[in-house]
């Protein structure tokens, strides 16, 4: 949906008639892009990535006949059987009910907000036939006024894209929540932080390294929010005022690489720096899942893969929570 932004801003400024598609109850597929979405004009062009484009076509016969002044809505229902999926390079068939909205009635804040990289929901109410589909923004941290909003303010704590149909008295309820890419700041070079840094690519987040106590301190009050914490650096100078800091501005994850012996070590002195129990818990090292990684590749892929289910509140088991030797 992000990458969406800067068309729909164009397409809006031109005035041209267009549509946003995205999902509103989806089975099978495997697995999918949860941010996924298209904007399809009435001429035919569609900009983005839903199910690998083999529904565009019927996407864009439908928006050609709602054409007009592309003021009504449509939920229409598609599906690919198992040979077309396998065509498609789709790990499985599957059906989907697809919303088609006039992009005159998404909010422009909604674009101007996924533009500059903000975590933000879109909550739209549908009425019978979805002739009346509304949309407005929430942000992160707003107060929820219902139960659209409090699910908006769930899917974003969990810092991953995410879709969901509440179904109440007011009808059909669509919540797409896009919380802040992961922002990871690394703590300490060399060529872990490299792979580290390029794993965090993959996953579409963004990754700096920083070297010093200061640095990261900044990195990290300027990102704290979506910012996860790898500390790599074995300098008591370094790792454990930062390891403090983090904790100290909530950051959603912090990490730090070592054996028991520094893990301990970090421990006793963010113990001694003030750092309470609960607070203390917080801290994921030994850092990473326990994969048995023993290659760069291996232990960023844990590294992250932690990260991942940390963020998504999944319950893991990482090397912290067992007590073998790291190998």
């Amino acid at each position: 949906m992000r990458e969406l932004a800067e068309t729909a801003r164009q397409w809006a400024a031109e005035g041209r008639v267009a549509f946003l598609a995205r999902p509103v109850t989806e089975q099978g597929f495997g697995p999918r892009d949860p941010a996924g979405a298209v904007l399809v004009d009435a001429r035919g062009e569609c900009v983005g990535a839903l199910y690998r484009g083999v529904f565009d076509a019927e996407l864009v016969a439908e928006a050609g006949a709602l054409g007009g002044a592309g003021e009504t809505a449509r939920v229409c229902e598609v599906s690919v059987g198992a040979g077309e999926a396998t065509e498609a390079k789709l790990t499985c068939g599957g059906q989907a009910e697809v919303l088609l909205q006039p992009l005159s009635a998404i909010p422009a804040e909604w674009w101007e907000l996924l533009g500059t990289g903000a975590g933000v929901a879109l909550v739209t109410r549908l009425s019978e036939g979805a002739d009346g589909a509304v949309s407005e923004v929430v942000r992160a941290g707003d107060e929820p006024a219902d139960d659209a909003g409090r699910r908006a303010g769930e899917l974003l704590g969990t810092r991953r894209p995410g879709r969901d149909a509440l179904y109440g008295g007011s009808g059909l309820v669509l919540v797409e929540a896009y919380p802040s890419a992961p922002y990871v700041v690394i703590g300490g070079t060399g060529e872990l932080a490299e792979v580290i840094g390029a794993q965090s690519a993959l996953l579409g987040w963004e990754s700096i390294v920083v070297e010093n106590a200061a640095g990261a301190e900044k990195v990290l009050a300027a990102h704290r929010d979506a910012a996860c914490l790898v500390m790599l650096s074995h300098d008591p100078d370094f790792d454990v005022p930062t390891l403090r800091h983090a904790l100290a501005l909530g950051v959603p994850y912090v990490g730090a690489l070592g054996s028991r012996r520094t893990t301990a070590r970090r421990q006793d002195g963010l113990v001694a720096a003030g750092v309470g129990a609960s607070e203390l818990a917080r801290v994921h090292g030994p850092i990473g899942l326990d994969l048995g990684a023993k290659t760069p590749a291996e232990t960023a892929l844990a590294i992250c893969a932690e990260i991942l289910g940390v963020l998504g509140g999944r319950d893991a088991r990482g090397l912290r929570d067992s007590d073998g030797p790291l190998r």
